[in-house]
């Protein structure tokens, strides 16, 4: 399987200009201008006038169905790989959450690797809600040294479905996943989902004082709330990452506003991701404000917020990262998140409109001219 991507404007994500690009099995082979290149069934691909981008990685999905807090009738389904090939997401990490009874964790394991096995890359973290964490093995440790698809632990602090551990227990839960990340290799995070109970910037500031590297405490849903959100920019002037949802509840008029928040309050770029909460439950209203029932959280919220982003002036290199580079290397996803020589065959191409017409995972097409190549399973 080799692909010879013609002449496409290239952002990987930093403004690489026109260039050829070279895919060979799953893997970016070449990239250059006016590549010749000679191989058995060699496919061209015109992309003169295209953007080309990397696949982008959405963080935090729930892959096996959120929802539930209504019985269970409000259970949320599965997503479908169409879902994830459509809005160019070709990376991801699952996640648990609220319900961790009929939602289980080798449930949750079983779903990420049937996706990796449709054509996307799938991680996860252990874990959902809870304290103690639920995890796969019995141990954090192991979970994250025997099960290849587990990058750290979830927990949700400062929320009412949450346990409120103590500041101790969050840092000894923390101690577990740095030294299982180093025995297994990976960088090890606790994913935090953050409610709008005051108090969890403050637990992780005690930690990092007492030295504890903060590299491996990941809030996400920090838009949520403007006082978490202010608490959240405070950490990220401190160097760490944080995550903003472009799905569900925002405490600004859209995520995209809240980007350019932590953008303009001088929080490093590089430290800033979004991710969608895709297949949460959302609630749905009448006129009157009224709740008439339960919908289904996208995963294309990621999409329509980078592009609003770039429609408002902001350079494309500048977006990008929110969903490709940064992602990767906080997680350490090597290979993924930049269109490089050697990197995992992710890509996008959009048309000057940037309207998703061609996505490439791990080598293979998804999405040719704007149609679905490759469905999930159950799909077709």
């Amino acid at each position: 399987m080799a692909y010879l991507i013609k002449n496409a404007h290239l952002y990987n994500p930093d403004d690489m200009g026109v260039q050829d690009v070279l895919v060979v099995n799953d893997k970016v082979a070449a990239i250059g201008k006016d590549l010749t290149v000679v191989l058995p069934d060699l496919e061209m691909v015109d992309a003169k006038g295209m953007i080309m981008t990397p696949g982008f990685i959405d963080q935090h999905i729930h892959v096996t169905g959120g929802g539930g807090e209504g019985g269970p009738k409000s259970r949320t389904p599965e997503i479908v790989l169409s879902e994830l090939v459509e809005c160019g997401t070709t990376s991801l990490v699952g996640v648990s959450g609220t319900d961790s009874v009929s939602r289980s964790i080798p449930n949750l394991l079983a779903k990420v690797q049937a996706l990796t096995d449709e054509g996307v890359s799938a991680w996860m973290y252990t874990s959902n809600y809870a304290y103690p964490p639920t995890t796969l093995t019995g141990s954090v440790k192991n979970d994250l040294l025997m099960v290849h698809e587990v990058l750290g632990v979830k927990i949700a602090l400062g929320d009412h479905r949450s346990s409120f551990p103590t500041t101790q227990q969050v840092l000894d839960l923390l101690t577990q996943i740095r030294v299982g990340g180093m025995i297994a290799g990976k960088i090890g995070v606790l994913h935090i989902h953050l409610g709008n109970v005051p108090g969890a910037f403050e637990m992780f500031e005690d930690i990092v004082n007492r030295g504890f590297p903060i590299r491996h405490i990941r809030p996400t849903h920090c838009a949520r709330d403007k006082y978490v959100f202010g608490k959240a920019l405070e950490f990220g002037k401190r160097g760490g990452r944080i995550d903003i949802t472009t799905g569900g509840s925002c405490a600004f008029e859209s995520p995209a506003d809240a980007v350019e928040a932590a953008w303009d309050a001088g929080v490093d770029q590089s430290l800033i991701t979004m991710s969608s909460d895709g297949h949460g439950s959302v609630p749905r209203f009448n006129e009157k404000g009224e709740m008439v029932g339960l919908g289904i959280g996208g995963v294309a919220c990621n999409l329509r917020d980078l592009k609003k982003l770039i429609s408002r002036g902001h350079e494309v290199q500048k977006v990008l990262p929110l969903l490709t580079r940064n992602v990767a290397q906080g997680l350490e996803l090597r290979g993924k998140g930049e269109v490089k020589c050697g990197a995992s065959a992710d890509f996008c191409l959009f048309d000057q409109n940037w309207e998703l017409k061609d996505v490439f995972a791990k080598g293979a097409a998804m999405m040719r001219n704007g149609e679905i190549l490759k469905k999930g399973t159950f799909e077709y």
